[in-house]
């Protein structure tokens, strides 16, 4: 067994030879369909001109909505992972890497074009919040590139990560989700943990604030050890808010104050994306406490899993989420499914539609939920409200 298979075995792990070159990516040309994301704007503004309707405006949306839940329908589940032998040389293969690092370029040509738009084509109000929409797609994405490129140790993955969170001016995800949220993930003290019988729409104010203010302890507290100040031009978050601000400032100096609004929508649409997802990944999940109450080390079982191919070649295999938080030092390439994870009924694209709506969310995922922990309240992460009560 090599250093990444700490969480054992997963999904449909083949036979291989010791240097792992028997096994195929079977996805591996199929990566770049990510950087069609990135693209909708160009592909909104010609459909609308070609077809004139402005509902194409929203072909983000609809993307997220309609289009990868319906192919995910039909293409049906991967069930093929990497064994551990052929790790070493898919983590080192930068072709992979490369399909992250254009994803950035593609994703400011699109916000830069929107701008155009929302000053230049002829659209109504509802039709410019409708390419908002769109954009925010494209931002939420944009985080999820930067989640891959902020794990890892290169500086310059760093900085890209950095500039990806910019278009949504989420920067303290940065530091926030690398050193708090996968140190405390699946326990009360994370923010970004949800817990059972949360609404989303509660959770989504608890985790934003709640990482904000982490995220701002754990740098101020990084800062401290190295004798500086948080008010410091090495202090992460502020280089992050001040590509922001520059970006933000930089577009109404050129396109005016009329996308003003417009870029704050699609902002707001980006982390709420983000933050859905991390509300369906760890739902009512808790890990278990040592004799010493302090929490057992994260595992696979810690985790919502899904293993939808359509909707993980869009995410760079987000969905296997459960060895994510086990081994975050792979690179989604090499990224296994878990078969011992609590698993979803479906990939992101539907299960995000299904957050928005906690009535049908707990209609599909509470019984699932209660059938993993077999039902056993005290191994369920609750509300401290339903804990008392066991509802």
């Amino acid at each position: 067994m090599t250093a990444f298979a700490e969480s054992g075995r997963s999904r449909s792990q083949s036979r291989d030879d010791p240097d792992g070159r028997a096994w195929k990516d079977k996805k591996r040309y199929l990566w770049p369909l990510g950087l069609l994301v990135p693209l909708s704007p160009f592909a909104a503004w010609f459909l609308v001109d070609k077809l004139s309707l402005g509902l194409f405006w929203a072909i983000g949306a609809w993307l997220i909505v309609i289009v990868i839940p319906l192919v995910d329908l039909l293409a049906g589940e991967d069930g093929n992972s990497p064994p551990d032998e052929a790790l070493p040389r898919l983590q080192a293969d930068r072709f992979y890497r490369w399909c992250t690092y254009l994803f950035l370029p593609l994703q400011y040509a699109g916000l830069v074009f929107a701008c155009w738009c929302w000053v230049n084509a002829p659209m109504a109000s509802g039709e410019k919040f409708a390419l908002a929409m769109t954009v925010g797609v494209v931002a939420g994405v944009g985080i999820n590139a930067a989640h891959e490129l902020g794990h890892k140790s290169e500086k310059l993955e760093g900085w890209l990560a950095k500039i990806a969170l910019a278009q949504s001016f989420y920067g303290h995800f940065y530091v926030e989700h690398n050193y708090g949220h996968h140190v405390r993930v699946a326990t009360p003290e994370d923010p970004a943990s949800s817990r059972y019988r949360e609404n989303f729409w509660f959770f989504l104010p608890r985790s934003v604030f709640g990482g904000l203010r982490s995220g701002w302890r754990l740098e101020k507290a990084r800062l401290s050890r190295q004798g500086r100040s948080v008010w410091n031009v090495r202090n992460n978050i502020l280089q992050s808010w001040t590509m922001s601000a520059v970006l933000f400032l930089g577009l109404v100096g050129v396109f005016g104050i009329e996308i003003a609004p417009w870029l704050v929508i699609q902002a707001v649409a980006g982390f709420t994306f983000l933050e859905t997802a991390n509300y369906l990944e760890h739902y009512g999940l808790l890990r278990a406490k040592r004799a010493d109450g302090s929490y057992v080390r994260c595992s696979p079982e810690d985790s919502w899993n899904s293993d939808h191919v359509v909707s993980n070649l869009f995410l760079y295999q987000l969905q296997r989420h459960s060895d994510h938080h086990a081994n975050p030092r792979l690179r989604y390439q090499s990224l296994r499914s878990a078969d011992q994870a609590p698993q979803l009924p479906a990939g992101y694209a539907v299960m995000i539609v299904c957050a928005w709506v906690p009535p049908l969310w707990r209609a599909i995922m509470d019984k699932r939920l209660l059938a993993y922990y077999s039902g056993e309240m005290t191994r369920i992460n609750t509300l401290p409200s339903k804990a008392k009560t066991g509802s």
